[in-house]
């Protein structure tokens, strides 16, 4: 499952990276690249349908575990408005 998620992670976020090229490394690939909030929205909401169909989850508990899964392997996301604020 977790190659599932990560690799419909990397084509939702529209990189042409697969779970077979990070599953080895020991760094922080997950900030190498980024995706927009929309793509993280995109991202989470097939988590839940994927989980709730392969785990037979209730919905509350798909949506605990996709946040799990986004903070684990989750990649950065990218808030333009959050990085002006700061300047």
């Amino acid at each position: 499952m977790v190659k599932d998620i990560i690799n419909t992670m990397f084509i939702i976020a529209g990189h042409d990276v697969t779970f077979e090229d990070i599953k080895d490394r020991k760094d922080k690939w997950y900030e190498q690249w980024t995706m927009t909030p929309e793509q993280e929205e995109k991202w989470t909401e097939w988590m839940v349908t994927y989980l709730r169909k392969h785990r037979r989850l209730t919905v509350k508990y798909a949506q605990r575990s996709a946040s799990m899964y986004n903070l684990m392997w989750g990649l950065k996301v990218n808030r333009p408005e959050l990085e002006q604020e700061s300047d």
